[in-house]
Parts: structure tokens; sequence; C-alpha cells
């Protein structure tokens, strides 16, 4: 059921994206007087699910959903029909029309990415909002994992700088981006009381770009241990322990915090202990074994439960500018990761997957604030992925026509039909072994 609600989403999410980027073509293809022979949501080899013919256009629904097109008369494109190149150009073929012409057509897909991934960057802050902790909030510092713990932080630490940027919003993933994508190489922090710069080894760049370390959280606020629900027939239920109880010891170890607690009991495997609870003005002394994992049954209070949440609404006018804004943050990121897979910090492997990973950002559960997220984040990704400047995509063919408007010169319909081959064949190889990688790491 999972795997069907990834999958519902996934499709819902590209057919948006595949029928509006298509529709960016569409539309100045007509306006300039261009025939379009074919507008298709996903690909039809041999046959299609749907299909429809209104005017010139037929209109369809395909069977293979990696992707969608519209044929445009007289254009090289991925069809390979090169029939109509052998003979004499008809006034409504693509390649009849004036180089502009044909570069604003070429443009319109993308065009449309960008828009639309802008557009619902700002309806989402418009309808949902924006919630986060206030850094200052976290008032008991970081609880920290294995790799934070590496790189020098610990626990009960506040994150003041990450390299030259402010921590002002409690939020682990912006460390992260700061070391890969803008090379942070300090952290600042206050330890007991006293303002430290942590260094960063210019390895967990590379640590922390790795696919095995994605969902990867460096650390989390660190929080009391506040018993908000047990497991059923667990030693605590067993015992006595009660939702609402504050486990502030066991044995003889103090643990007023969750981590504490967490690092002692781990420890005692199939062991009997004693559990000290803080129980309105009681202090309770609960004897129990745990189990042979080494807990004892309790779920914990998460962060929201401590600390007061902020959350920033925004009208409709503010929404859009603050919208693009972090769309533009967004495509930025992207062409410093980029840069730094060109310069070898990051490896390209780790930052490439198939559909079967995008479809796990969705989650297993369908939630509209996430659904609109991933889908404005896959709309600025297929905008830029798609002015690369390989032949088969939209940037390849910008790229001649912009060579064709500067220079004068047209490349030839046979330059054109063999670049398309080639860059298609590349497309198809970077998909075979993104869906390969993906299928490695299942296993």
């Amino acid at each position: 059921m999972d795997a069907l609600v990834m999958i519902g989403q996934l499709m819902l999410s590209l057919s948006i994206l595949i029928v509006l980027h298509e529709m960016g073509h569409f539309v100045p293809a007509k306006w300039f007087g261009t025939r379009v022979e074919k507008f298709y949501l996903f690909f039809d080899p041999w046959f299609s699910l749907v299909k429809k013919k209104i005017g010139e256009t037929e209109y369809g629904i395909g069977w293979l959903p990696l992707g969608g097109y519209v044929k445009i008369s007289g254009m090289v494109d991925e069809s390979f029909d090169t029939q109509i190149l052998k003979e004499e150009p008809k006034p409504w073929e693509f390649r009849s029309k004036p180089a502009w012409q044909r570069l604003v057509i070429m443009l319109g897909g993308v065009t449309m990415n960008f828009l639309l991934g802008f557009f619902l960057y700002g309806m989402v802050l418009f309808w949902f909002g924006e919630e986060y902790l206030p850094a200052e909030s976290a008032q008991y510092g970081i609880h920290v994992d294995s790799i934070g713990y590496e790189m020098g932080l610990r626990n009960g630490d506040k994150i003041l700088r990450v390299g030259d940027q402010p921590f002002e919003k409690f939020n682990p993933r912006m460390v992260i981006k700061e070391i890969i994508l803008n090379n942070a190489r300090t952290l600042t922090v206050e330890r007991e009381g006293q303002v430290l710069e942590i260094p960063i080894e210019p390895k967990y760049a590379d640590i922390l770009s790795r696919f095995e370390n994605k969902n990867i959280v460096l650390f989390q606020p660190r929080v009391p241990f506040v018993a908000s629900q047990l497991r059923k027939d667990s030693p605590a239920e067993r015992a006595g322990i009660q939702p609402g109880d504050r486990i502030i010891g066991l044995d003889s170890i103090p643990t007023p915090f969750f981590d504490q607690f967490f690092d002692a009991v781990r420890k005692r495997k199939a062991q009997p202990v004693t559990v000290h609870v803080v129980r309105g003005q009681d202090t309770l002394h609960f004897n129990l074994t745990t189990t042979p994992e080494g807990a004892i049954g309790v779920y914990p209070f998460g962060p929201d439960y401590f600390f007061e949440m902020k959350r920033q609404e925004y009208s409709f006018a503010a929404a859009l500018p603050a919208g693009v804004r972090k769309g533009w943050t967004f495509l930025t990121d992207q062409v410093k990761a980029f840069g730094q897979i060109i310069r070898g910090n990051i490896k390209a492997s780790e930052s490439l997957g198939s559909f079967i990973s995008i479809g796990q950002m969705f989650g297993a559960t369908w939630d509209w604030e996430r659904f609109w997220l991933m889908t404005a984040f896959l709309s600025l990704i297929l905008a830029f992925i798609n002015l690369l400047p390989i032949p088969a995509l939209d940037g390849g063919h910008v790229l001649f026509l912009l060579f064709e408007v500067l220079t004068g010169r047209k490349p030839s319909d046979k330059f054109l039909e063999y670049a398309t081959m080639i860059g298609f064949v590349i497309i198809i190889a970077l998909m075979v072994y993104a869906i390969g990688l993906d299928i490695s790491r299942l296993f």
C-alpha cells in the first residue's frame, strides 16, 4: 500500500509537469502558425492507451511513463521521423520559421517549468505558511548523531554560525547544504557558556553528499524525556510507568534528557534496571527488565511539545515573490552542486537517481504540502536538466538555434538528425545507469 501511494503521487506529479511542459512548446508553436501533429502524455511506441484527433493534432496518452512530447511538423526530434525532411519545407513547418520563432518555441517548455516551480513554491507558502523552530528557542542545545560527533559537535552545544552564515532557524539541512555547496569550514557553537569555533575537515563535504547519507540528521533539538505513549505490554507498561511521566534517571545515572537515557539503556540489554521518574510532585522508582534490544518501550514527546514553533504566514502578494526567492535559491544550489561535481568534490554517482529515488522522496503517506513542494522541486529540476546543452534535450536545440542566430548559418538537417540520435543514446544510457544505481541501493 505504501508503494502504491508513492507511485500515485509520482505519477500525478509527473503528469502535471509533462503536460504543462509540452504545453509550453505547443502554445507558441500554434501562435506562430506551426503545425503540431501530436500532443502526448507519456510515450506511445507501437500503440497508445487513449487518442483522439482534434483538428490537425492528435491528443493521446501513451503507455510508457518516461516523459511526453509534442510532435511539431518539420522538426528533428526524438521521434526520428526524417521522411518529411526529404521534401521541400512547407510554410507550416518548424524548419520554415525564422530562427527567433524556433527559439521561442524551444524555450517554451523550460520557461513553463520555471514559472510553475516559482508559482508552486509561492502557493505553498500562501496556503500552508512556513513553520520553523527559532534556534534560540532550543534552550537545551542539540543531540548529536554519529557523523556530527565525528565532526566535533557535542550534546548540549548551541549552534551559532555555519561558516559565515548565522544559524537562526533550527535546520540541520542548512548546515549540510553550507558544508557541501558553499564550502563552509567552521561551525561556531556555544558550549558550557563558552563560544568555540570547530573546524570542519573538507572530507565531510564528500561524506555528507553520499547517497547512503541522504536522509542523515546531524543533530536534533535536545529534549527532556517525557513519556508520550507506551508500547503495549512493554516492560515500562508492566512496571507502571504512565504517559506524562518525566524520566530523569536509570539506576545511578542521571538522565534528564532523552539522548542520555537512550545511550544508557541500550547498553543494558535484557538486564534488570531501576527507572526514576517524576510524576506531578512525586519522584517514583520502577524496577523492570529491559528488552533484548536494550529498550523499555516508551515513546518520547518531540521538540514541538517543549518548544514554541513559529509559523510565518504569507499574503498572496507576499507569497509570490517569496516563492520566486525560494525557487531561485534552489536553482543556484543546483548550479553550485553541478560545479562541485565538475570539480570532483561530489561524486556524480552519489547524486544520480531514477524514478525510484524520486518516488521515495514523496513518502508513504499522501501529504499535500509535501506533494506540491516536491512538484515545485521537480519542475525546476526538469527545467534545469532540459537546459543542458545535450542534443535531444531542449538545451541542445537551443544551442544550435543560438549558433544560427549569431552566425546566420543553419546546421544541416542531417547534422541535426545525427546529433539528436547521439543525444538520445546518451540520455537513455544515463537513465539505465540511474535505474541500475537505484536497484543496487535497494539490496
